[in-house]
């Protein structure tokens, strides 16, 4: 069990963390404080929570390159919303946003599996719509930190045992996907639809439907991140999060899942999101060019592919073995 961890994705990629931090704390010691480690987490957060709504999607052999989008209208409508009307309850603007980010959501998947359009075309043009609709609605205007009500700012920030409410969410998505990959039937669909989507019809399962799911999915988180982000910055503007995306997925395929579908973990797209965040946070501190970042991160990602790509499909969770023989 222990040789066969040492020897996973999620191994490599753990030791890879630790080596980066190593060669940080040589140059900034304080950056390995707890503090300084819980900012770090607490910075991730967003990509965290989107990266496993992205991981679901891209199990299935499909993408969603409208999350940073779908963020941001969720963001700004939420803001807009609380700046005209203060009083409205934040758990209703929190169900608001979490809402509109799955009908956006809904609308990819609907468009993937109804009409069979592959999905990078329509998350490309679904994420140009909704940027358009962002500044439709706010006609190119802010909403700063002087028009958000206190309480609506201090959901994200407001701490718990120790760590902010917006880290404990990400918890919170973390642990909801373990359950939701290892212990349902519609977790083992989305690696069934990715690793064999042939052979899933065959079993039972609706492919077109549970790509769809895995849409709303991404959406609804996209949502939820659409108000932390918003409310934890004190910011909506039309460029919310721009090219966010990128980073979305960078993280899941740093962190072994397969864009070829059917292959991936939980803690390995948690992985992939903290090895971004930990260079994003931690190059600047150190003095080191952002042109340096940008090239860091494109040469995980090229090798994250490479390495993918080089991997036997054995190696992947297979859920239909014994389905693909009989077919």
């Amino acid at each position: 069990m222990i040789q066969r961890f040492l020897k996973s994705r999620e191994a490599i990629l753990l030791a890879a963390i630790f080596a980066l931090t190593a060669l940080i704390w040589t140059r900034f010691p304080g950056f390995v404080e707890p503090a300084n480690l819980a900012r770090v987490f607490n910075d991730t957060s967003p990509l965290i929570i989107l990266a496993m709504g992205q991981m679901v999607v891209i199990l299935t052999r499909c993408i969603d390159l409208s999350v940073a989008a779908n963020l941001a209208l969720s963001g700004m409508v939420v803001a807009m919303i609380n700046a005209a009307f203060p009083g409205i309850p934040i758990p209703l603007l929190l169900a608001l946003a979490v809402g509109m980010g799955a009908v956006m959501g809904s609308i990819n998947g609907l468009l993937v599996w109804k009409l069979d359009i592959p999905p990078i075309v329509v998350t490309l043009g679904t994420m140009t719509i909704y940027r358009g609709f962002i500044f439709l609605i706010s006609k190119g205007s802010w909403i700063n930190a002087h028009q958000m009500s206190p309480a609506f700012k201090d959901l994200p920030r407001a701490d718990l045992f120790g760590l902010p409410v917006l880290s404990w969410i990400a918890i919170v998505v973390v642990l909801g996907f373990l359950l939701l990959t290892s212990r349902t039937a519609l977790g083992r669909s989305f690696f069934a639809v990715g690793g064999n989507p042939h052979a899933a019809v065959y079993t039972g399962i609706n492919v077109g439907r549970t790509q769809c799911i895995a849409f709303i999915i991404s959406g609804a988180l996209a949502g939820l991140t659409g108000y932390l982000w918003v409310a934890r910055y004190a910011v909506a503007y039309v460029d919310i999060a721009g090219g966010f995306e990128l980073d979305v997925v960078a993280a899941c395929v740093i962190g072994g899942i397969s864009i070829a579908g059917g292959i991936g973990s939980v803690g390995g797209a948690l992985l992939g999101a903290l090895f971004l965040g930990i260079v994003k946070n931690a190059l600047p501190v150190v003095d080191i060019s952002p042109f340096w970042q940008l090239a860091i991160s494109g040469g995980a990602i090229i090798i994250a592919v490479a390495f993918n790509s080089g991997s036997l499909r054995s190696k992947g969770r297979v859920i239909l073995r014994k389905a693909e023989h009989t077919a």
